[in-house]
């Protein structure tokens, strides 16, 4: 394509060469234009590096979970990180897909048992309305909102691109907290793996996009529970740019700028197309305690002092 770009310039001055002998040679229009077309090659690669870099909020927190929710630390957690477990909650339950839901809500009781106080719940499919102030006002006032679990496309079409979408971001920028668990999980990352409205066990459907509060990630849930650890390979040697990160239940990771720390029960399978491990795996897991940095992608085991992952390997799959 570049040298196709580079003769058709180099044709088309010929004329002007011939015609106009002010010292100008031909070839030195031929290194003037490789010298452009270097440096507009450099500049697409570098606009493309940047975009494709893996990175978390500058600000806030983020609590991802991968379903479960029989941890009641993971949700003190999150209520310490919000400034405590009397700080303002939104709890908002859209991928859950009933009628409606009101502060009666059963799925509140979790949060209640782990010690939080002050929740309201929050809710809409309409777009519309969650692109309206007085929606958002309970988002304003809160220091956490969480996402419980259900479709993630339904929070996508509810909350996507709204005044909603907005405050959450506005609410991490105040040093909030946002989290979420199995869906709620998925939507916080920008790509939106099972976005599927068919069904949630086609991996990349007709909803891809998340929310995107950790930029250039998919996030998969349910990881060994549901025998979903060889899921993301297909996601990720489709899109290789992507980290793909898998949680299991009852399993979080608390993302702060670009790092997270694994808590919980089990395991998180991380899933990088340039690292595998030394025997041709195209995942490997972390477990609690383990920390990872999103820029380096770098996977860290603190033992006597931190260290890389064993058997994690630099290689392309």
């Amino acid at each position: 394509m570049v040298e196709e770009w580079g003769l058709r310039l180099d044709q088309s001055i010929w004329p002007l060469v011939c015609h106009n002998n002010r010292g100008l040679t031909v070839m030195s229009l031929r290194i003037i234009i490789m010298n452009a077309v270097a440096v507009f090659t450099l500049t697409c690669l570098f606009s493309v590096t940047t975009m494709a870099q893996t990175s978390g909020p500058e600000r806030g927190s983020l609590v991802i979970v991968g379903g479960g929710m029989q941890d009641l630390d993971i949700l003190v957690r999150f209520g310490e990180l919000a400034g405590g477990l009397d700080a303002p909650i939104v709890v908002i339950p859209t991928a859950g897909g009933a009628d409606n839901y009101d502060q009666s809500w059963q799925g509140l009781q979790q949060f209640r048992d782990a010690g939080l106080t002050n929740i309201t719940l929050l809710h809409t499919y309409d777009p519309a309305v969650a692109d309206t102030d007085a929606f958002t006002g309970a988002i304003q006032q809160a220091q956490g909102v969480w996402f419980t679990g259900g479709r993630q496309w339904q929070l996508a079409d509810a909350y996507m691109n709204t005044k909603v979408h907005e405050a959450l971001w506005d609410l991490l920028n105040r040093d909030g907290v946002i989290g979420g668990s199995s869906a709620g999980a998925t939507i916080l990352g920008s790509y939106l793996a099972r976005g599927d409205t068919s069904g949630n066990t086609i991996m990349m459907g007709d909803h891809e996009e998340g929310l995107g509060f950790i930029k250039n990630v998919a996030i998969d849930q349910h990881l060994l529970r549901r025998n979903r650890h060889f899921d993301l390979i297909e996601i990720i040697e489709e899109k290789p740019e992507l980290l793909g990160i898998g949680l299991d239940e009852n399993t979080a990771i608390i993302v702060q700028n670009n790092k997270f720390e694994v808590i919980g029960q089990s395991y998180v399978a991380i899933f990088d197309h340039n690292r595998m491990l030394d025997s041709g795996g195209k995942f490997y897991f972390l477990r609690i305690g383990d920390q990872y940095d999103l820029l380096s992608r770098q996977a860290l085991r603190t033992q006597t002092a931190e260290q890389p992952i064993e058997r994690v390997v630099e290689k392309t799959w």
